[in-house]
């Protein structure tokens, strides 16, 4: 029924390791081998020396702040994340890589708490700690209810879709991939025989036809497909042509939703054949308050994407915006000057891809929406 519309709650990165893993019930061992720091306890320095003291423990809903209400408001249909570290207590770090998370797996009530309908992990630290920290990762969120996609004990594991069943005869796939570009060693490509990420190598138009026809070939009328890729760098808002043919390529082949992450701050969305492209969500939940350097992306700026789609046709019916900011590693609601700056950057780098961006100061908070067409 073309009429009726789904709600997703989509976001990029969260990363419950090092500093955030710290300040929870059940910190794991703080010790790094990063070339600068030397101790995860020093990146909670960091955030309270820029935004006050953080109490120790703090309870599991601590990181998520003011998220969780929205979220319950917006009773989303499915909530998919990008889980952006391994969860072990165990391991070894992964060879020629200079920063690696992880987190306890006592601290899974954190991730629990958001209640994710699907964790993402076709990303560049989910083997920080090896195959074996990816195994216990792989069995920590299965003890916990939780579904996975883009990561599996051999290649078929890692390309399975997760599946999230909506009403009767409905359903939200999720398939997940990683891309060089986004810092995925080569050598974490899941084979036959070795458990790993569902690796893309190249962002080429054939490549992106091929995952198309792996995704229709499961696919069911009434179902909403989405692509949760792991692309591209850090910084900036410039989209490389290939990304954009290669997401063009998955909306031509069937897919419904791109959902793109990676950049640790948003970066620009696009309305193709009537689909959504979000071409990087930004980090959600991370450590990285206090660290300079980027000040001019704003990455302590945070957004919550909510996206309704036909649910017959997967087409865009709506995306809204809730901007948060991180604050002593809490999300708390923006200011308006800040959802303004947010709102105007995005809406300034959008236009190039044929959206716009609307704020609207709507009490208890700002929205922003995505104008097209």
């Amino acid at each position: 029924m073309d009429g009726d519309a789904l709600t997703l709650f989509l976001c990029g990165d969260v990363m419950l390791a090092r500093g955030v893993d710290q300040i929870l019930p059940h910190p794991g061992d703080p010790e790094l081998r990063e070339p600068y720091i030397r101790d995860s306890r020093a990146y909670v320095g960091l955030a309270e020396e820029r935004n006050g003291p953080i109490p120790r423990p703090v309870g599991f809903t601590w990181p998520w702040g003011d998220a969780l209400a929205v979220l319950d408001e917006a009773a989303p249909d499915a909530r998919v994340l990008n889980l952006e570290t391994s969860v072990t207590a165990g391991g070894e770090d992964a060879p020629d890589k200079e920063l690696h998370y992880r987190m306890n797996p006592a601290n899974l009530p954190c991730l629990a708490a958001a209640r994710p309908d699907v964790c993402v992990l076709a990303n560049n630290h989910v083997l920080d700690s090896g195959p074996h920290g990816l195994e216990d990762t792989l069995d920590a969120l299965a003890g916990a209810g939780l579904r996975v996609a883009g990561a599996g004990r051999n290649i078929t594991a890692a390309r399975r879709p997760a599946v999230v069943p909506v009403g009767e005869n409905r359903r939200i796939l999720v398939f997940a991939f990683g891309t060089p570009s986004s810092g995925i060693p080569y050598r974490w490509a899941a084979t036959d025989d070795r458990p790993g990420v569902d690796f893309v190598p190249e962002l080429t138009d054939a490549g992106a036809a091929a995952i198309a026809a792996r995704v229709c070939g499961i696919k069911r009328p009434g179902d909403i497909a989405v692509a949760s890729i792991h692309w591209g760098g850090n910084w900036g808002y410039e989209i490389p042509p290939d990304q954009i043919s290669f997401a063009h390529t998955l909306i031509d082949g069937g897919l419904d939703l791109v959902h793109g992450h990676s950049s640790h701050h948003p970066r620009p969305a696009e309305v193709y054949r009537g689909k959504l492209i979000l071409y990087g969500c930004g980090d959600l939940i991370d450590d990285y308050e206090g660290i300079t350097g980027y000040e001019r992306y704003r990455d302590d700026l945070r957004l919550l994407h909510l996206v309704r789609v036909a649910a017959g046709t997967g087409r865009l019916v709506e995306l809204r915006m809730v901007p948060l900011q991180s604050r002593r590693m809490r999300l708390c609601h923006a200011t308006r000057r800040d959802a303004d700056w947010l709102g105007s950057t995005l809406d300034r780098v959008s236009s190039r891809l044929g959206t716009r961006v609307d704020v609207a100061h709507d009490a208890p908070y700002d929205v922003l929406t995505l104008r097209h067409g």
